[in-house]
């Protein structure tokens, strides 16, 4: 029998479930998934920890708990999540161990309300790897503006980082530029840069939503003949800007002294248009040393009929700019394109944070009215 993840695995892919909960823990689900599904990792965000504790049957114990000690709504989130993410990189740890750190990672966001603060920022990451306390932790640091210092300043402490909600090459470039420079001043602080992991978290599907939502407003045949092309093709090129960025006397030196590169993770790479093949954000961008972190959905997709061709990105490069001159030849204003993508990128993580917060504070206030 053909097994698409086993052959995803081997071609270098690194396959993370965009999914934990404490239900996810506790019912041995997400160890099942380890042990048949290939999975090497989990991300979360806070819209995943919203839906999580939403179904809060899983947390009503440690929250009555927390009430009856006075904790206030922010105490009891970072408990949970924290907790949360600390099992799981328990669970995870075998595979941490077993790959030398470059996988059985969990990673966690710092509060999205952060993400235009570079120095509250900074101190909400060190604080979660505090708490948290364990090697195979990523703390989530957005690709904003303010989140680049953020990054190389976290980095530089010794903590590895996943970079999130990176849409543009130019956004991504300047990623790679915050990532070697935290592991400089890292080296230079005297720690370990071999015990120092990155991603950088490229997201896909959004792209193209946002693009093929401006195709069709368009409407010619040269733009719908473009049609869900972007966001495959950004990706590509992003592979392509990682191989180049991470060659070169910079990078040489760095690894000579047992840093590890920034991997590329392929983001959102659930098919929002049904339209699409429910695999094509997996199987259109296999290369060595990426991840993929995908929703369950996405996951089962590939398993039961993904089709694993080996390396779908090499020699991919000129067609994928190709594509980009042609959106560009019909007023497609991809400046704006990657704005927006930010924007409502931070404004829904927003958004789900103070849902979570709106939940837990009713959980508290129940709590507290049933002791």
């Amino acid at each position: 029998m053909s097994d698409p993840l086993a052959d995803l695995s081997a071609a270098g892919v690194s396959l993370w479930l965009d999914d934990l909960s404490r239900q996810r823990l506790l019912s041995g689900n997400l160890a099942e998934l380890i042990r048949t599904k290939h999975i090497v990792g989990v991300t979360t965000n806070p819209t995943i920890f919203q839906g999580a504790l939403a179904d809060g049957a899983s947390y009503q114990q440690q929250v009555a708990e927390l009430a009856a000690q006075g904790a206030d709504v922010d105490d009891v989130v970072r408990a949970a999540t924290t907790d949360d993410v600390r099992d799981a990189c328990d669970l995870f740890r075998p595979i941490f161990d077993a790959t030398n750190g470059v996988d059985g990672r969990v990673s966690i966001e710092v509060d999205p309300r952060l993400a235009h603060e570079t120095a509250a920022t900074v101190a909400q990451a060190q604080e979660l790897a505090k708490i948290v306390d364990r090697p195979n932790v990523l703390i989530k640091i957005p690709a904003t503006l303010a989140g680049l210092p953020a990054i190389t300043a976290v980095l530089a402490e010794g903590i590895s980082v996943n970079v999130t909600l990176i849409f543009s090459l130019d956004r991504y470039a300047a990623v790679i530029e915050a990532h070697q420079a935290g592991l400089e001043q890292a080296k230079a602080n005297g720690h370990d840069l071999s015990k120092i992991h990155s991603v950088a978290s490229f997201f896909v599907s959004r792209v193209d939503t946002e693009i093929d939502k401006r195709l069709n407003a368009i409407g010619s045949p040269e733009a719908k003949s473009l049609l869900g092309q972007a966001a495959i093709a950004n990706a590509r090129l992003a592979y392509q800007l990682f191989e180049e960025k991470y060659a070169g006397e910079r990078w040489e030196a760095l690894a000579s002294s047992g840093a590890n590169a920034q991997r590329p993770l392929w983001a959102s790479t659930g098919v929002k248009d049904p339209a699409y093949d429910d695999t094509r954000y997996v199987v259109e961008l296999v290369a060595p040393g990426t991840v993929n972190t995908a929703p369950e959905k996405t996951i089962d997709a590939v398993a039961d009929h993904g089709v694993i061709r080996g390396d779908t990105i090499a020699g991919t490069y000129a067609a994928a700019s190709a594509t980009f001159s042609a959106l560009e030849a019909i007023g497609i204003d991809l400046t704006d394109v990657y704005d927006v993508l930010e924007t409502e990128g931070v404004e829904k993580f927003e958004k789900s944070w103070e849902e979570l917060l709106e939940t837990v504070s009713a959980s508290l206030e129940k709590a507290r009215a049933g002791s």
